[in-house]
């Protein structure tokens, strides 16, 4: 909250001081018969105090939304847009003069660095979380799979604010299976009051159903004490983005709605005229350093300054990806030894050496920092790639997919991705799939724009850089 009212002080009187400068200036209210002036200092305060208030009223620091997700972006956009909203309808109104480059500079302005500041308390609140503080503890009840898959997806997913501290397993339990939940566990229901007192839990979240009644689930929630204990019901279902979600109370029901992805229509149209739109800039702004690139690879090994190889791209058809030559001309020809050799990287199904003999000195400088990617921008203004999506794998590689790992063929292979953001050649195979698939199942513009930020530290990042 303090730093929201530093951040608004900030933006609305700095938007103040350079539209007029230090000297004064007045609002005229022409709908009066009085010869009515406000001083825009005053001005700048009420619209400082009102700010703070609709982001109150909206919850954007609640703590259902902190820390993890987009809705507290979302929120804090939603508020600002309705304030200045309501400020012009009350200008018109009331016919107020106000500045209008006073308006149209605060409301982005104060946006995004509210924005920032919250991202910034991000980091810090993501920090604390995965050393277990600031978090909500957690006692997990229901069968002893979905327990488990759950209490691996939370550990999975540490800054988001869950630590599981306790389980009550109902039904059988395979034998060893205590220890695969490695923390304290009970076996019937109505040891839950006894494992959340043990464990100082303020959570129950129910992994699954078919073990415990309508009836029994109703007395857990008549147990928790009002105000500090919560309830949390966690449907068989994972990797769905937030939006895509809608939950509707439908005769004491809570029905849960998930939207069918859709790969058509106008949200492929926005897709395509962003694609189009910052590959060709890109290609513009950044052509003396592709120019540069070329003309080292050429001078630093023998070999075509492009490599091209086929990939596979959307709906199963084949390309042809572009790169800068990161390799030696016979690279192909030193894979089949190589793939004998033990691995320290990579993954069962993508061959990645850490130290791979086949890349050039100045491929390795390429490689550090993504460089040899640039020439799939040219991929994507002509329609095969995306500037997001999953990576386009090789006809080699998709031999080995099961098949249920072919809905990545539903979009365009993108330039950068959820893979590359978030661990590379690092990630096991699993953790390849479950990304691609989750952008798959859950694009969106906002999504794209959030994966290039991410991007960009990703690149100076050495994890994953092979």
């Amino acid at each position: 909250m303090i730093t929201d009212g530093l951040v608004l002080i900030w933006v609305i009187f700095g938007v103040q001081i350079a539209w007029f400068g230090l000297s004064s200036a007045d609002v005229a209210f022409r709908g009066t018969d009085l010869d009515l002036a406000v001083s825009y200092t005053l001005i700048s305060v009420i619209l400082a105090v009102a700010w703070m208030f609709m982001l109150s009223v909206f919850g954007t620091r609640s703590y259902r939304v902190l820390g993890t997700g987009t809705q507290e972006y979302r929120l804090i956009a939603d508020a600002s847009v309705r304030l200045f909203g309501i400020l012009a309808i009350v200008a018109y109104l009331f016919q107020i003069d106000l500045a209008r480059g006073y308006i149209l500079i605060a409301l982005p302005g104060g946006v995004l660095v509210l924005m920032f500041s919250r991202w910034m308390w991000r980091q810090w609140l993501k920090v604390q979380r995965l050393a277990g503080n600031y978090s909500s503890r957690v006692v997990l009840i229901g069968s002893f799979p979905s327990v488990l898959h759950i209490a691996q997806e939370l550990a999975r997913q540490g800054e988001a604010g869950y630590l599981v501290v306790g389980a009550c397993v109902l039904g059988p339990v395979p034998k060893g299976g205590s220890s695969e939940l490695d923390v304290p566990s009970y076996f019937s229901a109505d040891d839950l009051p006894l494992a959340m007192s043990t464990a100082g839990a303020d959570t129950v979240i129910i992994t699954s159903s078919e073990e415990l009644s309508a009836t029994k689930i109703r007395e857990i929630s008549w147990s928790l004490e009002p105000g500090r204990q919560h309830l949390v019901v966690a449907p068989s279902l994972t990797d769905i983005g937030g939006p895509r979600i809608h939950t509707r109370p439908v005769a004491g029901l809570p029905l849960i709605h998930v939207e069918t992805p859709r790969y058509t229509g106008a949200k492929q149209f926005t897709k395509r005229s962003f694609d189009v739109l910052v590959a060709g800039v890109l290609v513009v702004l950044i052509s003396p350093l592709l120019a540069g690139i070329a003309v080292a690879v050429r001078l630093t090994s023998t070999g075509p300054v492009l490599f091209r190889q086929e990939r596979v791209g959307i709906n199963g058809s084949r390309f042809e990806m572009l790169k800068f030559r990161s390799m030696v001309t016979n690279a192909e020809e030193m894979l089949e030894q190589l793939q004998l050799q033990q691995r320290d990287k990579g993954n069962s199904v993508l061959f990645k050496m850490s130290d791979d003999p086949r890349v050039t000195p100045i491929g390795r400088i390429l490689r550090r920092f993504s460089l040899d990617e640039l020439p799939q921008l040219f991929n994507v203004l002509g329609g095969s790639m995306s500037l997001v999506g999953p990576r386009p794998p090789l006809e080699r590689e998709v031999n080995l997919y099961d098949p249920h790992v072919h809905r990545r063929f539903l979009v365009k292979p993108g330039i950068t991705g959820l893979w590359q953001v978030s661990g590379r050649s690092n990630l096991s195979w699993e953790d390849t799939v479950r990304l691609d698939l989750f952008y798959v199942e859950n694009w969106s513009i906002t999504g794209d724009l959030l994966i290039l930020w991410r991007t960009g530290r990703a690149v100076f990042a050495r994890e994953g850089a092979y």
